[in-house]
Formats: structure tokens, sequence, C-alpha cells
């Protein structure tokens, strides 16, 4: 949806994993290799998932979809915020209640001495991406299966907890800031980016494997490479610089849909703009701006000189005019006056964002902003809270409002007895809008058709199919 309002009880779990995993299910899986997964959190969890059940079932291990159909239970965790952690202690010990015998993964897992103070029946518990620790535990507690290559067959791409027409990309781990605010590093470590060759044959499987759209995943996507000082690789015999820049090039030869998450606003980013502007990647960018005022800024210790945030908007929206942006901020953060926060208002005015979300602070155990002075009140928070998603609800509304008459290319999702229901390239899976074809039946998921809009709502487009010779030639 275009304004996401972040209550309390609300985490990051992503909902599409869930029905991957159930729509691929065994019909028949063999007694004591029998794994059930629950996959819990943002989509840079997800693909820890996707590597741990690849694994799997490469071994012979069959996934099923219920706890009473499993032999063991792993449950990758979230611990990012407070309601995330609460969700993944639930759902362990709804596995254990369930089932039983359960193995912990993920970020949660750093704190073990917290999980098993909860529940301490738990089989194993690793730290995230400890793909190889998860699956020796499995060794440990479950029969190893006897490998057969012709009825264990793994798609070359590995499994993927995405529909075939899309698929996450994680170009690196961890992160190298110290947001008082994020615990993340201390979860997943400094950044570690992943080899550009690897990353680039990733994503040409993907393609081949029919994959429309590469949604380009880490902590800090614009510090890709910064950890190996950019050094130069090679990659189907050519040189290629270990960077953003160099990376969304190799990306866009691919001729799918590249989308970028998680960027920073570095000056690298303003290299990529003519990428974007030439229609070789989407103009997309996904951006955690998080305040306006620079003194909130520095209290937050947020990188990039964010606080010339404004200006560089401006000259990104002079290359690529329709660029759209999306991003997310906190409320209420410790030491926020009221002229802090009517500069975030004023920023938005200014700004005129896509799409936003907000948070209303709240400690986060092990963050450093916990001790800052002058806490807002929870009163305060929700009123700004409220202020804010208003101010940005007038906003996103007139911008979809402005697309009608427009046509766009649609990236098709899913048929439902409605019609289709896709996205065009402003609107990233799960995160954002969608578009609705009412009536339209003629596609298939994966096809990219174009459509032209009709009708918007304060979230979502509606548009009707246009045929090839409808198209405005200048499109």
């Amino acid at each position: 949806m275009t304004v996401e309002t972040y209550i309390p009880n609300k985490t990051t779990t992503l909902e599409t994993p869930v029905k991957i995993l159930e729509s691929g299910a065994p019909v028949r899986a063999v007694e004591g290799t029998r794994i059930g997964f629950v996959s819990l959190g943002c989509p840079k969890n997800l693909v820890d998932s996707e590597r741990i059940l690849t694994q799997l079932r490469t071994e012979g291990y069959d996934v099923v979809p219920t706890y009473k159909d499993a032999d063991l239970v792993i449950v990758n965790t979230c611990g990012f915020i407070d309601s995330a952690v609460q969700e993944s202690l639930d759902t362990i010990g709804e596995a254990l209640a369930e089932n039983g015998k359960v193995i912990v993964t993920g970020c949660l897992g750093i704190k073990e001495d917290d999980i098993r103070e909860v529940h301490p029946n738990v089989l194993a518990i690793t730290g995230p991406h400890a793909y190889e620790e998860v699956v020796t535990h499995v060794h440990t507690h479950l029969p190893q299966p006897v490998h057969n290559p012709y009825l264990n067959l793994v798609p070359d791409i590995g499994v993927k907890l995405t529909p075939r027409h899309y698929a996450y990309l994680k170009i690196s781990e961890g992160c190298n800031h110290r947001c008082t605010f994020c615990i993340i590093p201390s979860m997943r470590g400094d950044l570690v980016s992943r080899p550009i060759g690897d990353i680039l044959d990733e994503a040409k499987r993907l393609k081949n494997a029919g994959v429309k759209e590469l949604l380009v995943i880490s902590q800090d996507t614009s510090a890709y490479g910064v950890d190996v000082k950019n050094k130069m690789a090679f990659w189907d015999g050519m040189p290629v610089k270990t960077d953003m820049k160099a990376l969304c090039e190799k990306l866009a030869d691919l001729g799918i849909w590249v989308r970028l998450h998680y960027v920073y606003p570095y000056p690298s980013v303003d290299k990529i703009m003519p990428l974007m502007a030439e229609g070789k990647i989407l103009p997309y960018l996904d951006i955690p701006f998080q305040h306006a005022s620079p003194r909130i800024l520095k209290l937050m210790k947020r990188p990039a000189a964010a606080e010339r945030t404004m200006e560089r908007i401006k000259a990104w929206r002079e290359v690529c005019p329709n660029l759209v942006i999306r991003s997310t901020f906190i409320v209420g953060f410790p030491g926020e006056t009221e002229e802090d926060f009517q500069m975030l208002l004023d920023f938005l005015d200014e700004a005129q964002l896509d799409r936003v979300g907000c948070f209303m602070y709240s400690d986060v155990e092990g963050a450093k902003a916990n001790d800052l002075p002058d806490p807002v009140s929870e009163d305060i928070k929700h009123e700004r809270h409220e202020r804010f998603m208003h101010k940005q609800a007038a906003i996103s509304a007139a911008k979809l409002q402005a697309k009608i008459g427009l046509e766009y290319q649609v990236l098709i999702d899913e048929v439902t007895p409605e019609g289709a229901v896709g996205r065009c390239y402003a609107d990233a899976p799960e995160i954002d809008g969608n578009v609705h074809l009412t009536d339209e039946f003629d596609v298939q998921p994966g096809d990219i058709i174009w459509a032209q809009i009709i009708h918007a709502d304060d979230h979502d487009l509606w548009a009707v199919k246009v045929a090839d010779d409808e198209l405005d030639p200048a499109e």
C-alpha cells in the first residue's frame, strides 16, 4: 500500500513465503526426513531461508507445510524490533507445542540465553546466515536421506520462496554504520560484499529460470564493494568493478526489471540515475531517510550527510523525472522537539515522496538510543504519528490520482476470480500498491503487459489492458 502505518504489534514478516511453502509441499513425503519451515522477517532473512532449504532439498529432505506432518521444524527468526522478537518467540512456542522438535536460526538466534529462558527445550540455536550450522543440526536430529539424483531434483536457482517471476538478489551481508536505534550490526556484523561474479552468475540463472524482476537487497546497497575497496574482478572473461554502478550496469544487460532496495543517499547514487532515466533499471529507490531534522539525524548517527537529502532528491529528479522514491521515518525519537517534527512535515511537503512508512520510536534492547535524554511521551508520539500520516496520505493520494490516463507496463502477479493483479515500476511486491485489472483473465503470472490507469484510491490503481496497436508511439 502507499502509506504504511506501523503499529506496535506489526512486524516485517512477508506473507508470500507461506503460500509458496504450502504450494510446493510433496504429495508423499518420506517419514523421518520431513522438515517444517517457518520464515519470519524481511526479504534479507527470506534469502537465508531459501539457502537453507536449497541445501536440505539437495540432500533429499522433504519440506512439508504443517507442524503435524513434520519430523522437525526450523524457525528462521527476526529480532529487529520488539514486535518482531515477540512474534519470533511466539512462533517458536507454537512450533514446540505442535511438533516438539524445533531448531531456531536467524537474527534472534544471537540471543540464545533469552530464547532458552522462554523455550528451554529447543534442539539448537544458531545466528543469522548460519546455513551450514543449521544443516548440521538437522543431521544430528534426523537421519540423512539416501540421495537419489533422479528424485531429489532441485532447480539450478535453488529453492525460492517467491513466485517464479520475481526473486530477491542479496548482494552483501552486514552493515558498517552504527545508527543509534539499530542493532543489525550486532546481529549480522560489518559489511561483507559478495563477489560480483557470484551475484551476476546468480542473476543470470534466475533470468534463465523465468524471473522477470530482480529485487536487489542488502543492509546497505549503496555501500556494495566498499569493504573490498571496489576491487576489479572478472565475469564472463571481462573486468568488472565491485561497486553499485558496475553491478547495476551488468544487471541492466539482462533485460529484466531491476529494483533497488535499502539504498542510502550517498553521492554514489547520482551515478545510477542515468541508468534509470534510460530505462535500463527501474526508476525506483527504497531509501530509509528516517528524519529531516539535522539535529535528530545527528542523534540517530545517520550516515551520508543525510541533512542534504532534499538537494539530492531534486538533482535525481532533474536527471530522471519519473523517479519513484519510497522511504521510512521515525517519529518520537528521544529529544525530538515540536520544531524538529515540523521540519519533518515540511520535508514531506517539499520532497513529495511516493511511498512512505512511519514508525513510532520504541526502545530496542541493545540500541544506544535507549540511553538518550529527553524521551518523548507516548501521547505525543501517537499525536505526531497521526499528523505525519495525515500529511503523507494526502500527498500519496494526489500522486496516484495524477497517474489516471497514463499507460504503464504492468507485471502480473496473480489472476483472481475478479481479474488480474499486478504492479507497475512504482510498486515493489508486498510493501507497495497493486494495479488491478478487473475482469482481465487473458494473462498469466509473470506476463508483462501495457495498461492504462483508469482509477485510483489512496493505495492502489485500477487499469485496463492496452492492445499493442493502441500504444502511444512515444511510449
